[in-house]
């Protein structure tokens, strides 16, 4: 009897994880989930860093942020996705002829792997002096700030809300000292009740603020985003 090649009827089989000696049952369902999502089989298979550089290509089409010319700062980029998708988008290299060329600037405590056509430079945001040492990076204004950085888990879901809230509020600051005039900001956010402050502070700062949740971000998380365009200085 002939095989069924064609791939019909056929389940689709997921990976299971046997919980090993010493590994919390958390884990070892983390570890399964990981190995059955499918956007961190086509990070894999599309040569991303990981599934969070398919969050910003996601609001990027929707919004259009990354523009060719455009120039990009991109807050705590490691491990380097959302740079990965950046660069391309605003032509960082010059790969579409007739189009302007953009740049793109990676901010990190650590360091992050190169990414051809991106500048990655070890600084903390936070630091007195970080919005000049940006702009002088840049030879200008920014015209995209864009941050996916979550503070350290303490694994109280509360303090965690806050912590990511307060670090989200510091970036939109230093957003407001970088960014040109019509320019984006984008930043991940926890639902869990603080963010009244945050959304009244972007709306005193721009004409549009949205929040959203990709169809990246897992459906089981309390993970959105915020882009709030059209900046006025």
């Amino acid at each position: 009897m002939a095989k069924n090649t064609s791939g019909r009827g056929q389940r689709d089989l997921k990976v299971k994880v046997k919980s090993a000696r010493g590994r919390k049952l958390s884990s070892t369902r983390w570890l399964q989930r990981q190995l059955n999502d499918p956007y961190v089989k086509r990070a894999r298979a599309e040569g991303y860093r990981g599934r969070a550089a398919f969050k910003i290509l996601e609001l990027d089409d929707r919004f259009r942020f990354l523009v060719p010319g455009a120039r990009v700062v991109d807050l705590g980029s490691a491990p380097g996705g959302w740079l990965q998708v950046a660069v391309p988008r605003v032509n960082a290299l010059g790969e579409k002829p007739g189009k302007a060329v953009g740049r793109v600037l990676g901010i990190d405590l650590q360091e992050v792997e190169p990414v051809a056509g991106a500048e990655i430079h070890c600084l903390d945001f936070l630091d007195e002096g970080a919005e000049d040492q940006v702009r002088a990076w840049l030879d200008g204004k920014a015209d995209v700030v864009m941050s996916d950085m979550a503070a350290a888990s303490s694994g109280h879901k509360q303090t965690d809300h806050l912590r990511i809230m307060a670090l989200c509020e510091a970036a939109a600051h230093f957003a407001f000292d970088v960014l040109d005039e019509g320019g984006t900001f984008v930043a991940k956010v926890l639902a869990g009740g603080a963010e009244a402050e945050l959304q009244k502070l972007l709306k005193q700062k721009f004409t549009r603020v949205a929040n959203v949740k990709p169809p990246a971000s897992r459906a089981d998380s309390s993970e959105k985003f915020v882009v709030a365009t059209g900046f006025r200085s």
